[in-house]
C-alpha cells in the first residue's frame, strides 16, 4: 500500500457475519484490525488498553447503545465513526456531528470515513 498509512482498527460490531466482512474490506484497503467486539463491555475494555488508529462502531450492539465506547475514544482523541442502518437519524444529541457510514455501505464509502479521520 502506498502513499496511505496502514492504520490499527477497531470493529464494534454484533453481527458476526457483518464483522467479518468488515474486516476483509478494511484488509483489502491495507488496514489492521486489532480487535473486535460483540458486546459494549468488550468494546469498553479494548477502547481503554489497545493501541488503535481509528474505530467503526455500530450504534446498536445486542440492544446497548455505543455511545459509551464514542466517549472514551473522544477522550483518547481516536476518531471513529459510527455505523447504522438509520443513517444520522439514530445518533443522540451530542454525537450528531460524528461522522456516519449508512449500512449497507461500500468500500469507498468506509474508505473515505477513514480517510477524514486522518489527522495528516
Amino acid at each position: 500500500m502506498t502513499g496511505k498509512t496502514s492504520k490499527r482498527i477497531l470493529i464494534v460490531e454484533d453481527e458476526v457475519l457483518l464483522a467479518m466482512h468488515l474486516e476483509d474490506m478494511l484488509s483489502e484497503l491495507g488496514h489492521e484490525v486489532v480487535g473486535q467486539a460483540t458486546r459494549i463491555d468488550e468494546a469498553l475494555e479494548l477502547v481503554r488498553e489497545t493501541d488503535i488508529d481509528f474505530a467503526i462502531l455500530d450504534i446498536n450492539v445486542a440492544g446497548t447503545q455505543s455511545f459509551p465506547v464514542a466517549d472514551i475514544l473522544r477522550q483518547r482523541g481516536i476518531p471513529f465513526t459510527f455505523a447504522t442502518g438509520y443513517g444520522v437519524e439514530g445518533l443522540m444529541d451530542g454525537y450528531r456531528d460524528c461522522p456516519v457510514l449508512q449500512k449497507p455501505y461500500a468500500q469507498e464509502d468506509l474508505a473515505r470515513s477513514i480517510a477524514q479521520g486522518d489527522p495528516g
